[in-house]
């Protein structure tokens, strides 16, 4: 009897130390996942920084410089001088599309977010095409929303990178739909999905899939609504969020 007591105490010992060993992996592999989400946030966010800080600096040259060329305008014309007027607004003209204000939604956020993004994405010389109404009145944060379009476009981006020019293209679109937003962006891809669940985000290692994960996140905070679409060449997400 006692054998049995003994080892009965023994295949306890042994499940409790398994359980705690088992425990503490997981303990271990969690802290390790939010140190890593922590580091994919602080990276985006300073990225995300740095873009609205170069539009910013820009603005604020032209700002700065608008009453000189003002000046230099005026003296051209003072003198008749329409020809050099014009080649001078001219130069300016250049100069000003070098600055591109894609979105006035009245967002300030999201123009931000939306400016920097899609100017980037223009810059690699990637087809674009978009369009984007925002409401006044939002239940989403502006943050989350930034996360999300954020993410959205960096993935929409970073696909088009792996896909020959001439075959390139990002579209974009944002406005109510049934007392929803209704956000789409849709992108050229050279890959073919058939599964697009749990899975597939987990196998998008790296900044691709905690960008993947964040978006799920956050639509799943306001109860919306999330679509991944893949067909040949074209990889598309749709999300609706409710006003």
């Amino acid at each position: 009897m006692s054998n049995w007591k003994f080892w009965i105490a023994l295949v306890v010992a042994g499940l409790v130390i398994c359980l705690a060993a088992i425990v503490m992996v997981w303990k271990i592999l969690q802290k390790q996942y939010e140190k890593s989400m922590l580091d994919y946030q602080n990276r985006m966010l300073s990225q995300e920084m740095e873009e609205v800080k170069t539009i910013y600096k820009t603005m604020r040259g032209w700002r700065h410089d608008y009453h000189n060329h003002m000046q230099s305008v005026k003296a051209y014309l003072a003198e008749e001088n329409t020809a050099g007027a014009q080649a001078y607004l001219d130069r300016l003209e250049t100069d000003l599309d070098q600055v591109r204000l894609l979105f006035d939604t009245g967002n300030l956020n999201v123009d931000a977010i939306l400016n920097a993004k899609i100017s980037l994405a223009l810059e690699r010389e990637i087809p674009c095409h978009y369009k984007a109404t925002i409401p006044k009145q939002l239940s989403v944060s502006d943050i989350d929303l930034c996360v999300i379009l954020g993410n959205l476009i960096d993935n929409a981006v970073e696909a088009c990178r792996d896909v020959e020019p001439k075959s390139q293209f990002l579209r974009l679109y944002i406005a109510p739909m049934k007392q929803q937003l209704y956000i789409s962006v849709s992108n050229a891809t050279n890959e073919l999905v058939r599964k697009l669940d749990e899975d597939y985000i987990s196998r998008k290692r790296g900044d691709h899939g905690h960008g993947l994960k964040r978006i799920d996140v956050v639509v799943e905070k306001y109860g919306g609504y999330i679509n991944r679409k893949n067909e040949p060449g074209v990889f598309v997400t749709e999300i609706m969020l409710p006003l």
